[in-house]
């Protein structure tokens, strides 16, 4: 501990209010025993430094990935060696992934504007997904409709897609979530793909046709809009919320530690300034509170699934406690058939597993929540990959990415219509 003291000494001024990463290094940490993930713990909580961690895990069996500042590099290396911890560099210079990714969009902005075509292939602004969600609805009035069901922190509305063949409000349903981690692209792009494929395949592909005969699908693109638009804006890697808190000069909170499930427990934290800062009480995003509102009004929900990124995962409640979940075997079987028919497309490899036993403990989270509320089959994702690009997974993986994970999903609404409850 003494040495992070020092050699953050050195450092810690000229770090503050950046947003380029001009130089900075992704590390992957290996860590072998108890001892050694309390050392990378120490290091990670150190402020001094300024890391900020990209994929972290509560067992020796995962690798643990670290943003490090260019300023912070040399330290940080020393720490390692001086501790006898095995890392890699992973991503040797992040700006310069950060610029091949704005010019990448750049160019897709500039040929969308020519054609007048959402291009599922490239990443998006709020604006342009908002746009793209309300041309799904006028292409297919008799399946999908757009509908507001509340408003972010900073008064940006949120939409969400639903698609149903059916009359009534209260049909068995199924809630897609995506991008709640704001600097998740990949999760947002996925589920844009997936809304033009549910309204493409419908009469054609038997699967789709036979789910949406019996249920409704909801989707929400962007469940936290405010932490989008900054991605865009500010700060690629932003995570949180951008809610205010008096007291603190540091902003949002970690919307995926906000729900009531075990609210302000383990893996959460009760700092403003942490990246997974649980909120002042449960539900204190409106974000968050738009869901669980809109959920519970109606009532009759059957499948919840979250779509984040990046490991390449595919898990179960519970994610608070190491306590097997009630339905777990059932669970385990539906994610492992999931994961099979993912991996059948491109092969790319999916780990099962509840999400304390597959990551770590998580306190608030929303398939938590989801579950104790009553919704059997919750699921959360990880999308691509499994940290080579990390968080900025180039756009040419986008559609590869979306038509596995399609598979996947099909696969979980198919079990979900036949095991109505």
């Amino acid at each position: 501990m003494k040495w992070i003291l020092f050699f953050g000494a050195l450092i810690a001024p000229s770090i503050c209010g950046r947003e380029k990463f001009y130089g900075d290094q992704v590390f992957r940490i290996n860590v072998r025993n108890e001892d050694e993930i309390g050392k990378l713990n120490d290091l990670v909580n150190s402020d001094n430094f300024k890391l900020n961690l990209w994929k972290s895990s509560s067992t020796s069996d995962l690798p643990v990935d670290v943003l490090v500042p260019s300023v912070s590099l040399q330290p940080v290396k020393f720490f390692l060696q001086s501790q006898g911890l095995d890392y890699s560099v992973t991503i040797e210079d992040l700006q310069a992934l950060l610029d091949e990714e704005d010019e990448e969009m750049q160019h897709n902005k500039e040929q969308e504007r020519s054609n007048n075509n959402f291009n599922y292939g490239a990443y998006h602004s709020l604006e342009a997904i908002y746009r793209e969600m309300d041309s799904i609805a006028g292409d297919f009035p008799d399946l999908a409709s757009r509908v507001k069901i509340g408003h972010s922190f900073e008064n940006r509305p949120m939409y969400v897609l639903k698609f149903s063949t059916g009359k009534g409000s209260r049909r068995p349903a199924i809630w897609l979530n995506a991008g709640i981690h704001s600097r998740e692209w990949i999760s947002q792009a996925t589920a844009m793909w997936t809304a033009r494929k549910i309204v493409s395949d419908y009469g054609k592909d038997p699967a789709v046709t036979s789910i949406l005969e019996k249920m409704d699908i909801y989707l929400l693109p962007v469940a936290n809009p405010d932490g989008y638009v900054y991605t865009h804006t500010q700060n690629r890697l932003w995570r949180k919320t951008r809610s205010l808190h008096p007291g603190s000069s540091c902003i949002g909170v970690d919307a995926n530690r906000n729900w009531n499930a075990s609210f302000a427990g383990g893996g959460a934290s009760n700092n403003p300034c942490s990246e997974v800062y649980h909120g002042p009480h449960a539900n204190s995003e409106v974000e968050v509170k738009s869901v669980v509102d809109f959920i519970q009004e109606h009532g009759n929900f059957k499948c919840f699934i979250d779509l984040h990124s990046y490991s390449q995962l595919l898990m179960y409640p519970y994610a608070y406690t190491d306590k097997k979940a009630r339905d777990a075997d059932e669970l385990d079987k539906v994610a492992k058939r999931a994961a099979g028919a993912l991996a059948s497309l491109s092969g790319t490899h999916y780990h099962v597993g509840s999400i304390c036993s597959t990551v770590y403990k998580a306190s608030g989270s929303s398939t938590d929540w989801a579950y104790e509320n009553g919704i059997k089959y919750a699921f959360t994702f990880e999308l691509r990959d499994t940290g080579h690009y990390g968080f900025l997974l180039p756009a040419n993986q986008i559609i590869p990415t979306a038509k596995e994970t399609w598979l996947g999903l099909k696969t979980i609404m198919e079990y979900a219509r036949d095991h109505l409850y």
